[in-house]
């Protein structure tokens, strides 16, 4: 008795790309290449771009007692933006590190070293997605439309920051949290410090997850010669990572506490302050499971990091309802 033929994997579906996803099963054909070069097939990317925009938000109405129904625009335009410059980075980053992610196991099946988009088309599909994003960003404030012109530098640069740092992580950092800064400066229309503390916090939050995401490509990387905190620190790498927890922790901590105390209750204050204690729980629960030398577990707990992202959000928008 013969068994069941295996199931096919479908075809051009990158390696890491979420098993059973939208793009591989529901979009057209067609546009299957160009949505996995944004990676609309792994979501993660842009929740963890989108998640620091709403916490700018969540604490900017905080700090000001303030909602409008441009709050809500600015809500699902974030989303959106998040999306499409998410998709549009990536598309840039697989258009520098072509040469690169035809020689790493994990990345030589996206769409443009394994031949399904060329370059020239990549770039097409980059320029789209940044001129609807810019569409969405022309309806915030002078302020926040200068914050997201000027959060094209880091976007640029970070392709290249593993050429020339052990660090590009913070390049990431810098680039991933923009959206901490524009959120809070769409609804307050000017940048305050609170926003800057939550920025912060943002990178090492950054430099917290991909380390253990650069984990995974550790030994092609070597062989290649691309830089990386997950190389860098090597059989070290817990260690950065429990400080990376504790000031990622105290800096949104800080920023909660320099929100609420000159203008909301303490009681607003016990709740956001909820947030960040609880996103540490969370991280320490990752500290726990880690193995380095395990990609698939990198992997996952990579992806779980939306869900850290979301704790102290949640507790941000309920300390506004208190």
């Amino acid at each position: 008795m013969t068994g069941m033929p295996a199931t096919p994997e479908p075809r051009g579906q990158v390696s890491d790309a979420v098993k059973g996803n939208w793009v591989d099963r529901l979009a057209p054909i067609p546009c299957r290449p160009y949505l996995r070069l944004s990676r609309a097939d792994r979501p993660i990317g842009t929740w963890l771009l989108l998640l620091p925009c709403w916490m700018g938000l969540a604490l900017a109405m905080l700090q000001d007692g303030r909602a409008t129904w441009h709050d809500l625009w600015i809500f699902a335009g974030c989303a959106i933006g998040a999306f499409l410059m998410r998709g549009a980075g990536c598309t840039w980053n697989d258009i520098t590190d072509r040469k690169f992610d035809a020689l790493v196991e994990r990345t030589r099946s996206r769409p443009i070293p394994s031949g399904q988009v060329s370059v020239k088309l990549a770039c097409i599909w980059l320029v789209l997605q940044a001129m609807i994003a810019f569409a969405i960003l022309l309806s915030f404030n002078i302020n926040a439309i200068f914050l997201g012109i000027l959060a094209l530098l880091p976007v640029a640069i970070y392709p290249f920051a593993k050429r020339f740092t052990w660090w590009p992580q913070i390049f990431l950092g810098v680039a991933f949290n923009w959206g901490a800064l524009l959120a809070w400066t769409a609804h307050s229309g000017r940048l305050n410090t609170p926003a800057l503390v939550l920025y912060a916090g943002g990178i090492t939050w950054t430099l917290f997850y991909d380390t253990i995401y650069a984990h995974q490509d550790t030994e092609d990387d070597a062989l290649i010669g691309v830089k990386s905190t997950a190389r860098l620190f090597a059989d070290n790498s817990p260690k950065w990572l429990q400080a990376f927890l504790i000031i990622t922790v105290s800096l949104f901590a800080l920023a909660v506490i320099i929100t609420t105390l000159p203008n909301s209750g303490p009681s607003s204050m016990a709740v956001a302050l909820i947030g960040p204690l609880a996103m540490g729980w969370h991280m320490q629960w990752q500290m726990r499971r880690l193995d380095t030398n395990n990609p698939k577990t990198c992997m996952m707990l990579f992806r779980s990091n939306r869900d850290t992202g979301l704790i102290p959000l949640l507790f941000f928008a309920a300390a506004w309802f208190v």
